[in-house]
């Protein structure tokens, strides 16, 4: 663990001096986190693919205003999070000055993500699955953020409580905490049977010592 921290932030130095290469490697390695960010915090009309570009752009263009590199996902956080926020006043001015924005584009919708091809059938089982999937987000996109946030990072990106950790600036218990009051909030709302596990103390300790 300690070994992988030191060439994150060597990557991250590498980075911050210019080298192109670094930079597209350091955005590789978070590009997927960072998507469950937006996804948590994005207005709904906005598209994901126009807010992750636009994350990707002042990535890069702000690396050299990161003093300290192992602060380097709570920073990069902070970016998606400042860059959502500005969507949402551009959503406000655009809905003051120019009436109701309509959401009829394919994929608008927060967490509606397009099935490929080849599941697509009129299967019932994979139609149930997708529809199950479909509600579960749906709700945890409801939850307020602070649980919002560390429900998709572990749900959607499989991400250990250590990590979710670093990346969100809390301790793991905290992270724990969050977790099993986020499980709890769904579990009222739509049903035991539908709420994934988000792994077993055993698990979690094994993981804070990974």
């Amino acid at each position: 663990m300690v070994h992988m921290e030191r060439t994150e932030e060597r990557l991250v130095e590498r980075a911050r001096s210019g080298e192109r290469r670094a930079q597209e490697e350091l955005w590789d390695a978070h590009r997927r986190w960072v998507a469950a960010i937006l996804l948590a915090h994005r207005p709904r009309t906005m598209e994901m693919d126009d807010l992750m570009q636009e994350v990707a752009v002042k990535f890069v263009s702000r690396l050299d205003t990161l003093r300290d590199p192992k602060a380097f996902r709570p920073w990069l956080r902070r970016i998606v999070i400042n860059i959502c926020r500005g969507a949402a006043r551009g959503r406000r001015t655009h809905l003051h000055l120019g009436g109701e924005l309509r959401d009829d584009g394919e994929g608008t919708e927060p967490g509606r993500v397009p099935m490929p091809a080849s599941e697509t059938g009129p299967a019932d089982g994979i139609l149930a699955v997708r529809e199950g999937a479909r509600r579960l987000l749906q709700q945890a996109l409801t939850l307020p953020p602070e649980y919002r946030e560390p429900l998709l990072l572990r749900c959607v990106q499989s991400m250990t409580y250590q990590q979710i950790g670093e990346i969100l600036d809390l301790p793991v218990t905290t992270v724990e905490t969050r977790l099993a009051r986020a499980r709890r909030m769904l579990r009222e709302e739509i049903g035991a049977d539908h709420i994934p596990s988000t792994g077993r103390a055993r698990g979690n300790a094994a993981a804070r010592r990974s």
